[in-house]
């Protein structure tokens, strides 16, 4: 097997131990009725889509939020759904990170959105340890920013062209099965934890390998 150099990691469901359900309740709080349709675990639907993959802005959702709803919903109302998502950053895999950074480069490529990377992530509410998001990686590569969201080929192709890494020297971590896929097709070395799941172990096997 070639050496490993490069270590990518998802966000939700990976670093992050995701609530489906949560945000799906908080969503249907404040007025969407079709919010089991409307956001997926993966990727979302219709306009939730839309500022996930860049299309709208997040004052633009925010909008189209409100109309949908029929309600005049505060930024903060909208912030607390999507963060329903959350359920914990466990310090112990950011710290991880910042091991691994000593010895790989360590990239983010995630389906993530303004409200909850501007609103939360990037800020030093995002671990007990006060630091942002960006603290732990040398690059993020996220759908909004991007353009495109995952399972399209277009966004790794992207991630590839801008860090320069050659994707048989790279292992992808993610949750999602269609996410591994496109990146077996394309030659990355993968590994897909469960949500919440304690992967150390599991990617300093795979590194020894």
């Amino acid at each position: 097997m070639t050496k490993i150099k490069n270590i990518v990691f998802d966000l939700g469901g990976v670093l992050i131990e995701l609530d489906h359900d949560c945000a799906v309740r908080r969503f249907e709080e404040i007025g969407v009725d079709d919010a089991r349709q409307l956001l997926d675990p993966y990727e979302q639907k219709g306009f939730f889509l839309e500022v996930e993959n860049g299309t709208i802005s997040s004052d633009e959702f925010c909008q189209k939020l409100r109309e949908y709803a029929g309600k005049d919903l505060s930024y903060d109302a909208i912030r607390h759904a999507w963060l329903g998502f959350i359920v914990d950053t466990p310090q112990y895999k950011l710290d991880y990170l910042l091991k691994l950074r000593k010895e790989y480069n360590v990239y983010l490529l995630s389906n993530t959105n303004p409200i909850i990377q501007e609103g939360w992530a990037r800020t030093s509410e995002f671990t007990p340890a006060g630091r942002p998001i960006g603290a732990y990686f040398d690059k993020m590569y996220t759908s909004y920013e991007v353009g495109v969201t995952k399972p399209d080929p277009k966004i790794f192709e992207y991630m590839i062209r801008d860090s320069g890494l050659n994707p048989s020297e790279t292992l992808f971590v993610d949750d999602g099965k269609s996410n591994i896929e496109i990146a077996r097709q394309l030659g990355f070395e993968t590994y897909q934890p469960e949500n919440g799941e304690d992967w150390r172990e599991a990617i300093n096997r795979y590194l020894s390998k």
